[in-house]
């Protein structure tokens, strides 16, 4: 008498994968969304630093110089030893710095 014996198949069955693609798809829905956020919060925070060092430049400037720097900081800027890359711009929105001639302080991009 013949026996049939069954082989069975490795792999995964479609429920299985339908099961780690749900899964998936509810770990990215969590997931995203917080990283984007933290990222719009690291380019904040980024902008309030690039302001404070750059104030600190200028308060440097002005006990070394005698006088204020210019509004737009193209004076610090030309200073390799104050910023050798340059004058940082904001991250939020790619936007130059400029200084208060009346408060002699960075103004504006307050996000």
């Amino acid at each position: 008498m013949l026996k049939k014996t069954r082989r069975r198949r490795s792999g995964f069955t479609l429920i299985e994968i339908l099961a780690v693609v749900v899964i998936l798809g509810i770990l990215a829905g969590v997931v995203v969304p917080r990283v984007l956020a933290s990222s719009a919060t690291a380019k904040t925070n980024a902008c309030y630093q690039n302001k404070a060092v750059i104030n600190t430049a200028v308060e440097k400037y002005y006990f070394d110089i005698g006088t204020w720097p210019l509004a737009d900081l193209s004076d610090i800027g030309a200073d390799v030893n104050s910023f050798p890359d340059g004058i940082p711009v904001c991250p939020v929105d790619g936007s130059a710095y400029a200084l208060s001639i009346t408060t002699n302080r960075i103004i504006g991009h307050a996000h």
